[in-house]
């Protein structure tokens, strides 16, 4: 279903958008309605697990020229077998004890299909694949994160090593990113080019052991 956009710049990115779609095997496109304003896409419409909800918000984050996602996809299940609760806690609980990357102090609790992830941990990699180890379970609908990291003292040199470490990576211009530290917070402000380029800019940042959380107020200008 195609919805009239305002500017001739988000009729492309619309255009572009409803193309990767298509060209994304783990979605189907065919129940998703798209909008866009601004650079801003909103997704509606059903999706039949949180694996594909997941992998139609990536698409998004390719293609040229978007600078938000609001993904308002409904997971509604088509399979006729029944998971429970149960089902999915024994599964997760299972796979987050033989993940060999992932601290034996994450716990998780499953209710109405919703995975909520708990605990505390080092480092953000760790929380991050805790949740991607359980976002594919079967009757899965949301995964909430709420692993924290332990703190620990921070650097005289933190915002410097992070800035450093930004610009060795080739994905993004650090030219236009400025970084500053507040106590174990990492504030990010600037231009990029895409939110490819603000996602990495973030995975760079959250390597940084200083790092507690993550303020990422960087713009998204393709220029």
């Amino acid at each position: 279903m195609i919805i009239a956009t305002r500017t001739r710049s988000d009729t492309k990115i619309h255009s572009l958008v409803l193309a990767e779609l298509e060209w994304t095997p783990q979605v189907d496109a065919s129940e998703i309605r798209v909008e866009v304003e601004a650079g801003i896409v909103t997704l509606t419409g059903e999706v039949r697990d949180h694996f594909e909800y997941l992998a139609a918000e990536r698409a998004m984050r390719r293609v040229h020229g978007v600078v938000a996602v609001f993904n308002r996809l409904e997971v509604t299940p088509r399979s006729a077998r029944w998971v429970t609760d149960p089902d999915i806690a024994g599964v997760a609980e299972r796979i987050l004890t033989w993940s060999a990357n992932i601290p034996g102090s994450v716990r998780c609790r499953v209710e109405a299909g919703c995975i909520t992830l708990t605990g505390q941990v080092d480092w953000h990699f760790q929380r991050e694949a805790a949740e991607r180890a359980v976002e594919n379970i079967r009757g899965v609908h949301t995964v909430r994160n709420e692993i924290t990291l332990i703190p620990r003292p921070v650097a005289d040199d933190a915002a410097e090593t992070i800035r450093s470490a930004l610009f060795r990576n080739p994905q993004i211009d650090a030219s236009r990113i400025s970084v500053s530290v507040r106590g174990n917070t990492v504030i990010l402000t600037g231009y990029v080019k895409s939110l490819t380029q603000r996602a990495q800019a973030d995975a760079v940042t959250w390597s940084s052991p200083d790092v507690v959380a993550i303020e990422n107020r960087l713009n998204v200008r393709p220029y």
